[in-house]
């Protein structure tokens, strides 16, 4: 018999977060999350996500075992402002039993049905700077720092419950070049010196702070006509600058301004830190995050997390300085192979930056929906 557990107590939440641990304790290929990130993430009291958002977190037991996992959530910027009657699931795992999927999704139902919500999709998380999506390709390779791994049967779940394809995002390794092409550099130098633009250098990640809110005006602007999109509030802005800013080296971000100072472009690329989180295994002590340090200073491996460029700067070549200074700073590090982190597959526009290197669509991952 298949029972359904709401999560109402601080215990059962770290129960829910650790769930996929035992769930995936014998793949290679499950990078795990910090606990205690994840914790906050799901506590109102921590994340101020939820001024716009409500959401319900169910386990689902079977002879007394754990069995899956889901949270059931609600957006209310997208559901009021952007009219779309939708309720999210996230925080997804299940074992390969059809039914323990089928009960943790109707608790999504009844979520959405009583506040009159018309759909659910999924899995996603609270807005679109969260992770998202079923993995469909790439089951034997390691996840990032802001994916999620599962096993093959999640999608095959979903098809069974007549669940429609709905988002998908498309993930590639690229190869860094032994050295910058000559002529990317001779192109950046033209476009630098044609739109009078200045390269932002940091030495220290705290630099990076003061240009943090103009990078994601940008990324608002960047990506703002594209389907899973919720614009990005300032309290989130101010959430993700303190949890990521221990994470960036400063010689991985590049910036542009324009002859005013405004930052009119930016990319942050991080070293890899999956092989790092693997053996940190969900926690933060002293000798643990040194696995975190290590990965900052020698890795041959890079995750390249964002991008954005000013919408009257699009298709005028800014990315080429963004380029030759990214393939400049792998070059003095070591680092060999670039990760990229999930792009729609309708943001033709982004994966055609990558057709003048060596690369790979390697992952692939989507939601999927279905109405109440």
């Amino acid at each position: 018999m298949i029972t359904i557990k709401e999560i109402t107590s601080k215990g059962d939440l770290t129960t829910f977060v650790k769930f996929p641990f035992q769930l995936y304790k014998e793949s290679p290929y499950y990078v795990p999350s910090i606990i205690k990130e994840e914790r906050d993430v799901m506590n109102p009291k921590k994340n101020p996500v939820f001024k716009n958002a409500d959401a319900k977190y169910f386990l689902a037991y079977k002879n007394d075992a754990i069995v899956g996992r889901i949270a059931a959530i609600i957006n209310w910027i997208e559901v009021k402002e952007q009219k779309k009657p939708k309720v999210r699931f996230g925080w997804f795992d299940v074992i390969d039993d059809i039914e323990v999927t089928k009960a943790l999704l109707e608790k999504v139902a009844e979520y959405g049905a009583e506040h009159s919500l018309e759909y659910m999709e999924g899995p996603v998380g609270f807005s679109n700077m969260d992770k998202a999506g079923i993995l469909i390709k790439g089951f034997e390779e390691l996840n990032t720092m802001i994916t999620w791994y599962n096993y093959p049967y999640y999608a095959e779940h979903m098809e069974q419950l007549n669940f429609e394809p709905a988002a998908t995002w498309v993930e590639y390794k690229i190869k860094v070049p032994k050295e910058t092409k000559e002529k990317v550099i001779k192109f950046a130098k033209v476009i630098k010196e044609r739109y009078q633009l200045k390269l932002l250098k940091f030495n220290k990640s705290k630099e990076i702070l003061q240009y943090a809110d103009d990078m994601f005006d940008l990324l608002n602007k960047t990506y703002s006509s594209l389907q899973t999109f919720v614009p990005i509030q300032q309290y989130q802005i101010d959430m993700y600058k303190k949890k990521y800013l221990p994470y960036l080296n400063p010689e991985y971000i590049t910036c542009i301004a324009d002859k005013t100072g405004k930052l009119i472009a930016f990319s942050i690329v991080m070293p890899s830190f999956s092989k790092a989180l693997k053996k940190m295994n969900g926690k933060v002590y002293p000798l643990r995050f040194l696995h975190i340090l290590k990965a900052q200073r020698r890795n041959d491996t890079a995750a390249f997390y964002l991008i954005g460029v000013d919408p009257e700067y699009q298709n005028k070549g800014v990315t080429a300085l963004i380029f030759k200074e990214m393939n400049e700073a792998f070059l003095r590090n070591g680092i060999e192979m670039v990760e990229t982190n999930p792009e729609l597959e309708e943001n033709k526009a982004i994966q055609a930056l990558w057709n003048g290197y060596e690369h790979e669509q390697h992952k692939m991952r989507r939601t999927f929906r279905k109405n109440i």
